[in-house]
């Protein structure tokens, strides 16, 4: 089976999409276009007629870096419940990782685990144990590091800037895209993952390392 296309540099995000979260989604999303990779998740794909299961997958068969933050599979407040999501589609990219035929592409993913805190993940899903799995501390300069050593480490891509530096252009950026947004006649508030990556794209090209 033919490699995809951008398949080294297609990044697949499996992070909460609530709006609690949504400052972390959109660092995560900048750090991955600044480090030269491209943001892939569940949202950038509106058809009602598309299973999202199925979406799922088939974005990751196109990802060979996963990032995955399981910091919100917890107990839901509103009914009581705990969200499987992250964890489902983390166990997803795991198993293309590891079951794929000797020599497949999706032998080369690798993927980077995330948590709030550093041993919390003991206690929801013990399975992970001998994983390196990574604490945030829901600190997004934390994060914007995590995402960029990540990257760096696993890419060896020398035209990827320190985690410093491209903190401070986020922060640059933030400032920058309510501005932005007015001008595209956009809503702030409501940016789809497209149209927020639309903006992340535009304003490298302008600023670019």
């Amino acid at each position: 089976m033919a490699q995809p296309d951008n398949y080294l540099n297609n990044v697949f995000i499996n992070c909460p999409f609530d709006p609690a979260y949504n400052s972390m989604f959109e660092a995560i999303v900048f750090a991955i276009h600044d480090c030269g990779f491209i943001a892939r998740c569940a949202r950038e794909e509106d058809d009602g007629g598309d299973v999202r299961f199925h979406k799922i997958i088939r974005i990751i068969d196109d990802c060979k870096y996963g990032i995955h933050d399981i910091s919100k599979a917890d107990v839901d407040v509103g009914s009581g419940l705990a969200r499987f999501n992250m964890p489902l589609e983390l166990g997803v990219f795991m198993g293309a990782q590891r079951y794929s035929a000797k020599g497949h592409y999706n032998r080369e993913k690798k993927l980077l685990v995330l948590d709030s805190e550093q041993y919390r993940y003991q206690i929801f899903i013990s399975d992970l144990a001998g994983t390196d799995i990574s604490s945030h501390d829901q600190s997004i300069e934390t994060l914007i590091n995590k995402v960029r050593d990540f990257l760096f480490n696993n890419s060896r891509r020398k035209s990827i800037a320190s985690g410093a530096f491209i903190y401070a252009r986020y922060q640059t950026f933030i400032a920058a895209l309510p501005n932005y947004c007015t001008n595209a006649h956009w809503d702030r508030d409501n940016l789809s993952f497209i149209a927020y990556a639309i903006c992340v794209t535009e304003w490298l090209k302008i600023n670019p390392i």
